[in-house]
């Protein structure tokens, strides 16, 4: 028993030097191992002065191959350094993402009722401000613009403002810009500012022959100015212009403005690929309070209040320029009517116009005021009228000529036979007879700019034109139309 347990000692001193032995022989494996990988750590790691130097007097050779990682470090610089989108924003009010529905106005609109614009739902008005004529360069205020921006915002209308451009420098621009901004800053402009560039590739136009790149720098002056005074630049091109570059650098543009695209198509939304804030999807949209055609856009933005005005000067209460749409030279001279003739508060026959006397025949008044388009301004009894001016006649001792009398064979005004195709100057009535006094004489449709119709005889003596209109035929002053293009 004594033999058996000495050795199973010895068994087990053998064994337990064996163990220790091995966990020896282990543990130094591991050492090894974990010692070599802290080397291989040490010598992979890549040296600060090998890849960036330390300083002018040092800088080692490049290495021949580059790994995928500072292949992406090269990456990742490049997409650092890449100019960032930063859209010029300015204003106090909160913005929202909500759609809104505008429109775009300036004096070719007329007197526009915008009480009835409001109840519409139109909840912004971009309102053209001003321009720099084409040709010669002279800015010219809307006539049309502290009458809008007034009554707009009178009726709870949000507003923004555009001005139309042809500067053909920087210092141009931002003149412009200036300009702009002074005008505007008696009134709450929420909606932004907009720079409106057209009529470049015509050569008659003084900024004919600017490459793209002059173009969207001076936009850029024109910007980055109303930004300055406070208000939210934008740019307006059309479609065709902006896309691929074509005619702005849209691609550098979209980075820091807000773009308002101009594209009229028939389905839902517009298939300009580039960024956009606005889209003007319309000329030829109807708003009650608007004679004729309006522009309407669709702003992908809205704002949960409306901005201070920026002065705290009340701007002049105005009235509206009726005389906007059309030049008038001045005369002075007396005029007594052909036979007699409607007195108008506005130098129009639509609806928005109120016939308020007649002058017969007789009668004289003072014409102040001649008008391509067919108007006169005349003085009667103190007051300011206007009349047709196919209807007036500075021979005091002429005697009444009669409408022309309509009897079951129709109308016996002669009409000189022609065959051409004729639209609006602006807008015409279509009448069922040639007179604007006969009470038979019925407004049978008004034709606007754009639209044509077939003239098939013309009047000189009265100043007539006869057209095909949907099948019927009309009569509308000659003056007001003009041959279609």
């Amino acid at each position: 028993m004594k033999r058996f347990d000495d050795e199973l000692e010895m068994d087990e001193k053998t064994n337990s030097a064996t163990a220790r032995k091995e966990y020896v022989k282990y543990g130094v494996m591991v050492i090894l191992i974990l010692a070599l990988a802290v080397a291989l750590v040490f010598l992979l790691r890549p040296k600060k002065e090998e890849t960036l130097g330390t300083g002018p007097d040092k800088q080692t050779e490049a290495p021949e191959t580059t790994t995928n990682m500072e292949n992406q470090q090269t990456e990742n610089l490049e997409t650092e350094t890449e100019e960032p989108v930063q859209i010029l924003t300015a204003g106090t009010i909160p913005e929202t993402s909500e759609q809104t529905i505008g429109i775009d106005v300036a004096k070719y609109q007329g007197v526009i009722d915008w009480k009835k614009v409001a109840a519409q739902g139109i909840e912004f008005a971009m309102i053209r401000v001003g321009y720099r004529s084409l040709e010669l360069g002279t800015m010219h205020e809307d006539e049309m613009a502290r009458y809008n921006l007034q009554e707009a915002c009178k009726y709870g209308i949000k507003l923004g403002a555009y001005y139309f451009s042809s500067a053909v420098t920087k210092e141009e621009a931002e003149e412009e810009a200036d300009w702009v901004a002074e005008l505007i800053s008696q009134y709450p402009i929420t909606y932004p500012v907009a720079y409106d560039c057209e009529g470049f590739d015509n050569e008659k136009n003084r900024h004919f022959g600017l490459t793209k790149e002059e173009r969207s720098d001076i936009a850029k002056a024109f910007m980055d100015r109303i930004y300055e005074h406070g208000y939210t630049p934008m740019l307006y091109a059309a479609k065709n212009e902006l896309a691929n570059d074509t005619k702005w650098e849209t691609a550098d543009l979209e980075k820091h403005y807000r773009v308002w695209v101009s594209h009229y198509n028939t389905i839902a939304e517009t298939d300009y690929a580039g960024a956009y804030a606005m889209w003007q999807y319309t000329n030829q949209g109807t708003v009650d309070g608007i004679s004729g055609n309006v522009d309407l856009n669709i702003a992908y933005f809205g704002y949960e209040g409306t901005e201070a005005p920026h002065s705290s000067i009340l701007p002049e209460q105005v009235t509206a320029n009726v005389e906007a749409l059309m030049n008038f030279e001045e005369v002075n001279e007396e005029v007594t009517a052909k036979n007699k003739t409607n007195l108008r508060d506005k130098p129009s026959q639509g609806d928005d116009s109120t016939v308020v006397l007649q002058l017969v025949n007789g009668e004289t008044a003072v014409r102040t005021g001649v008008s391509k388009s067919g108007w006169s301004r005349v003085e009667y009894n103190g007051e300011t009228y206007y009349a047709v001016s196919s209807y007036l006649t500075t021979d005091l001792s002429a005697p009444a000529q009669m409408d022309t009398p309509v009897d079951d064979d129709g109308i016996k005004t002669e009409f000189t036979a022609c065959n051409d195709v004729v639209t609006a100057k602006i807008e015409v009535n279509l009448r069922t007879l040639p007179s604007v006094t006969m009470e038979e004489s019925q407004i049978a449709a008004t034709l606007y700019h754009g639209e044509t119709v077939t003239r098939t005889g013309i009047n000189t003596d009265y100043g007539w034109s006869r057209v095909e209109y949907n099948g019927q035929t009309l009569y509308c002053v000659s003056s007001y139309l003009q041959a279609a293009e």
